[in-house]
């Protein structure tokens, strides 16, 4: 397997990250939008991911074109943010970035796709290569932080076009004959969603991405006017990443020694603990730290159980459209619904309050897991 090409890619996309998630309601604000229009925006990102990785996914599985679709969604995902500098108003911000992630959302899951195919049966290994992703959002989101400090917000859009800049270019790195012919199955796509358990994965990540929704959205500017300098959150979301190296590092050893279920219940109890910490303690710079070291949890172990189930539950042509539907249900509704409740219960119930439900919907996810899911079947 051409080990680097593959991690170039999650280098940049989630590079892309890195600057969007934790900086682009910052620039938003700078704009004079307010809480509710903010969420709003950040929900047409998130909202693209229920329509776009679907219907790429069905173009690829029954092409197998899977290398050449990747550099077309970056490619064009790369000239539609460009049109993020021609204007600044509300409908033409929501515009630009509606037709930009419905590209940029579209890659991601076909690449996931492409990894675990080329991986076969050491699909555990996942982990050590997905991992280069957060190094990516790491060295995005530390480097910006003083330079946000020092210049001011303004240079935001032109770090995200940068880092799309290297992606498209690492999307060209990948050969074309490393995707293999897609295996035929028998059934339909609708006999494996109507599995019990595939309806309950998916509600489950569902929640947990929707519980996300405030920190995603509103974190950075949370963190902000609790006293906290760029920099300083910078590194603090940075943290949160290094934790999540950590637990890809080792969980090809950590899924066949302690199974799918009780890992992802463990995910799901310390996410609600994360929330409940960043909630009650937004004053205590060591309670910060410890919050955002449970990324590990709250994403890192959550995120490589996800893909491994999704990648047992949907086998041979299936495989794009289950990574699509994984991604398109929960960073995508599940996200989008997050970052428009947390909006609206931002401006209305207030910051702390919103975190507490955000907790509370990881418990509801937590508690579904338990007694939905079977230990033996996954």
């Amino acid at each position: 397997m051409p080990y680097w090409r593959f991690s170039k890619f999650y280098f940049f996309f989630f590079a892309s990250i890195g600057v969007l998630v934790p900086y682009w309601s910052l620039y938003l604000k700078s704009l004079g939008f307010g809480p509710a229009e903010i969420g709003e925006l950040m929900a047409v990102i998130m909202a693209t991911k229920i329509v776009a990785p679907n219907i790429w996914g069905w173009i690829a599985d029954h092409t197998g074109r899977r290398v050449q679709i990747i550099r077309l969604t970056t490619l064009l995902a790369l000239i539609a943010f460009a049109g993020v500098f021609l204007g600044q108003g509300y409908w033409w911000i929501a515009a630009v970035m509606c037709l930009f992630s419905f590209f940029w959302n579209a890659a991601l899951p076909q690449f996931e796709a492409t990894t675990m195919s080329m991986l076969g049966d050491q699909s555990h290994r996942y982990s050590r290569i997905r991992l280069w992703g957060s190094v990516g959002f790491i060295v995005a989101v530390v480097a910006l932080g003083p330079v946000l400090d020092a210049v001011g917000t303004s240079v935001i859009p032109v770090a995200i076009l940068l880092t799309l800049i290297g992606l498209v270019v690492s999307a060209w790195l990948v050969p074309l004959e490393n995707a293999r012919p897609l295996e035929r199955v028998a059934g339909s796509i609708w006999q494996v969603l109507s599995q019990p358990q595939v309806i309950i994965v998916l509600l489950v990540c569902f929640l947990l991405q929707a519980s996300h929704g405030p920190y995603y959205t509103f974190y950075t500017i949370y963190m902000e006017e609790a006293g906290y300098s760029r920099s300083l959150i910078g590194q603090l979301w940075a943290l949160g990443v290094v934790a999540e190296i950590g637990v890809f590092l080792v969980m090809h050893r950590l899924l066949p020694r302690y199974g799918a279920k009780a890992l992802l219940l463990l995910s799901l109890g310390l996410t609600s603990l994360r929330w409940l910490l960043t909630a009650w303690f937004v004053d205590s710079l060591a309670v910060m730290v410890f919050s955002q070291l449970l990324h590990a949890a709250s994403f890192g172990i959550y995120h490589a159980v996800a893909i491994y189930l999704i990648h047992k539950m949907f086998v041979g042509r299936h495989q794009g459209r289950g990574q699509a539907l994984y991604s398109s249900l929960s960073f995508g509704a599940g996200g989008a619904v997050g970052s428009l409740m947390s909006g609206y219960l931002w401006s209305g119930i207030g910051a702390t309050a919103t975190f507490q439900a955000a907790a509370l919907m990881s418990a509801l996810a937590f508690l579904l897991a338990w007694r939905g899911l079977r230990a033996e079947t996954l």
